[in-house]
Parts: structure tokens; C-alpha cells; sequence
């Protein structure tokens, strides 16, 4: 069929005249789509638009890394910030938005890839195939930075010892941090007894040959030459295997000074969701600051990089489940800043504590604007105003977009 597109949706497919779906094409565009129903596949592109540029991926279109490489960035900007605004307004929700942070190619330094069986000395490694469990393998990645893309042919070797037990299918979690490249394994089979002793011994030879900081196998540790660390705000922070860490540098950085900006003045914060102290550290600047999380890996990094930035405001911090028992009104009296970091399921059960209590300013973060804009009614409806949200795009080239905000009473 021939197929006129009239926008993109919410993933990433254009969307034609007559309703149906069509990957890599942009409003504006006459191309010719093959298949059935309302999803169908881009054969060409008859008519293109103004917007559209040349994808800086070999492996784009195959991938199913990126959806959006051949969107010219400021519309694919302007694009993500219209679907902000859209997700926040059907909770009737109305504020400020921010220009957004926008993330640079090259600058990705966590990515997950997956391994298959190669032979011996390397494994075919890359990214899972669009709609697929088939791998591409990657030669290049534009969004990663340089030392991961250097890394790859490492990895590849690192990843050969895995597959004794044939059900195993092996994700590498690499991390880019400041004293080298931590790699934490899962998806070994565990049921014939994991792997053997020669593999690992392999592994842990071709960790020390690529000079990988750490190497763990759902978390345990099969190599360490050395902890993987990175600063946070004036804190040196050794990271949990495995461990949450922003995508980028950059939108830490942006994330961080919003969030300072907005607690400038407080005399005591609540930093809830902190993971391994991402704002936690650049908070007690300001004021004292209770950190909360639900992974106790976590909270004990964070609590071990107290001493190293003296001179700040007092730290405590708790392991505490902020779904089934999340911090209270009660508890936060003495609170006049709080700041939240969710996972994509929100924070609803610690957002309605928070609408009890009497804090005054909230800084909410979110990967997820849906459960974002449910908990902010939440909280607009206890009385708080959603003063400004700040779209930081995080994800390059692909829909997903996140955001940083300020509540106040």
C-alpha cells in the first residue's frame, strides 16, 4: 500500500492518513508500506520529508536500539516535549516546560548487550533485532561512548566462556565509570551448577587481558582488579555490581543542578528513591539529608562515600521499601524539601505520604511521564502547584523522555 503520514506516535512509528503504522517514516512523507492489519513495514519512501537525515548508524533499521536516527533533532525534540506536554494534560495538569537537555551521540556510558554462542575465543554480541529475540551484532554504536565502542571486541572474547549450559543466554550490563569498565552478567543458567571452574578462570583472564575494573555474575564477583567508581557531586562513590547510574554524565550533571536550584534554602531534605547517592551527595551541601532506597547494595555504597566529601551537612541514610512501607507524613515534620526518583512504576504510595505531610517544596525525577503526571495530581490536588518540568532527553534516538520538576505549596 501507499501510505501518507500525518505524525509520529508514541513509540516511534509514523503514523499514515488511514491509521495505520509505519517504522523510520515522518509526518509530511508518501511512502510505500508492505504487510497486514494497522502495523506494517517501510519498503520506500516516495515522498520524503525536509526533516528527515541519514541515519549515523550502519546497523540502524535492523537494530532495536534506535527508532528515530533519520528525525532531524530539533523536530524529534520539539516532538518529545509535545508528548510531555500531552501525557501531563490528561491528568489536567498544566506548568511551565523547560527547553530540554538534549544527550550528544557518544556519550552513553551504560548499555546492555546481549551474547549468542560464536565459538571458543569470541561470542557474537550486539542488541536485539526490531520485534525480535534475534541478535544484530554491532560493530559500532553511536550512542555509547568511545571506550565502550572500544571495548567491544573485549567483551566479545569475555563473553565466549559463558555458554557451557545450553539454555544460557548471557546480557552483558557494562558500565563506563571512572577507574575502568565494570561488567555485571546475568542470564547464565544457574541449574546445572553455573559455570565451571575453567570458565572461570577464562573469564577472569580475559577481564585482566582487557583491563576491566570488575567483572560479576548477578552480582558476584568473578573478577576485580580494582572498584568501579564514579563522583558524584563532591562524593567519590564506589558502585554496587550491578548498580543504577544515570545514562549519561551530562544529564546527571543537568538533573543535579535543577534539583540544588530548587532546595536552595532548606533546612532539612528527604532524598527518597537516592540509589547510590546521585543527588543525595550535592543535597547535603545544602542542608542535612535523609536518604532512603530499596536496595540495601545501594544505601551501603552511598553510606561508605560519606567520608569521602567532608564538610558537608549530615548524611543518614536506610534500606527501607518505599512501596510497602514508604517514609510518613510523621516522619518528614521536620522536612522541608523532599525529592523522589522512581523506577518506571512511580511513586505512588510515597507521593501520598508526601501530600499528607507539611514539606514545602517537592522535586519529583521520573523516566516516566505516565506515572509521573498520576502521582503530580496527587500532589496538586493536596495543594501543591506544579511550578516547571525540565524534559531531559536522556535516550537519544529513541521515544522515551525524562524530566525533572519542582512542586511547591
Amino acid at each position: 500500500m501507499e501510505a501518507a503520514i500525518v505524525e509520529v506516535a508514541g513509540e516511534g512509528d509514523g503514523v499514515s492518513d488511514r491509521g495505520v503504522y509505519v517504522p523510520f517514516t515522518l509526518p509530511g512523507e508518501r511512502v510505500r508500506a508492505t504487510g497486514a492489519g494497522d502495523r506494517r513495514e517501510l519498503l520506500e519512501v516516495l515522498e520524503a520529508s525536509a526533516e528527515r537525515v541519514t541515519p549515523p548508524c550502519p546497523h540502524f533499521g535492523v537494530c532495536g536500539g534506535c527508532a528515530l536516527q533519520h528525525w532531524a533533532d530539533a523536530p524529534y525534540l520539539a516532538w518529545k516535549v509535545e508528548r510531555l506536554r500531552k501525557t501531563l494534560a490528561l491528568q489536567h495538569l498544566e506548568t511551565e516546560i523547560l527547553p530540554p537537555t538534549a544527550a550528544r551521540p557518544h556519550t552513553r556510558r551504560r548499555l546492555a548487550l546481549h551474547a549468542r554462542p560464536g565459538g571458543r575465543e569470541v561470542a557474537r554480541l550486539g542488541y536485539k533485532a526490531r520485534k525480535s529475540w534475534s541478535l544484530v551484532e554491532i560493530s559500532v554504536c553511536p550512542i555509547a561512548d568511545p571506550a565502550l565502542e572500544a571495548a567491544l571486541p573485549a567483551l566479545r572474547r569475555l563473553a565466549a566462556p559463558l555458554f557451557e549450559h545450553p539454555k544460557s543466554a548471557p546480557t552483558l550490563h557494562v558500565t563506563l565509570t571512572q577507574t575502568g569498565i565494570d561488567v555485571d552478567i546475568s542470564g547464565v543458567e544457574r541449574k546445572s551448577g553455573g559455570l565451571s571452574a575453567d570458565a572461570r578462570m577464562t573469564l577472569a583472564e580475559r577481564a585482566a587481558e582487557a583491563d576491566f575494573a570488575r567483572v560479576t555474575i548477578d552480582g558476584e564477583v568473578a573478577y576485580l582488579a580494582r572498584h568501579p567508581s564514579v563522583r558524584m557531586g563532591p562524593a567519590i562513590v564506589d558502585l554496587p555490581a550491578g548498580g543504577f547510574l544515570q545514562a549519561t554524565a551530562d544529564a546527571e550533571a543537568a538533573m543535579a543542578a535543577f534539583a540544588v536550584e530548587a532546595a536552595r534554602g532548606a533546612t532539612r531534605i528527604a532524598d527518597l528513591y537516592c540509589g547510590a547517592g546521585t543527588f543525595t551527595f550535592r543535597l547535603a551541601a545544602i542542608a542535612p539529608v535523609h536518604a532512603a532506597d530499596f536496595t540495601a547494595p545501594a544505601i551501603a555504597a552511598l553510606s561508605r562515600a560519606v567520608a569521602s566529601a567532608p564538610g558537608l551537612h549530615g548524611i543518614t541514610a536506610e534500606a527501607r521499601d518505599l512501596v510497602r512501607r514508604p517514609v510518613l507524613a510523621e516522619e518528614l515534620r521536620k522536612t522541608d524539601v523532599a525529592l523522589f526518583d522512581p523506577p518506571r512504576a512511580g511513586a505512588a504510595e510515597q507521593t501520598a505520604e508526601l501530600a499528607r505531610s507539611k514539606v514545602a517544596r517537592v522535586i519529583g525525577v521520573s523516566c516516566n511521564p505516565a506515572t509521573f503526571a498520576r502521582d503530580a495530581r496527587m500532589l496538586v490536588d493536596a495543594g501543591f502547584r506544579l511550578e516547571k518540568v525540565a524534559p531531559i532527553d536522556q535516550f537519544l534516538w529513541s521515544p522515551h523522555i525524562e524530566l525533572i520538576s519542582i512542586f511547591s505549596r
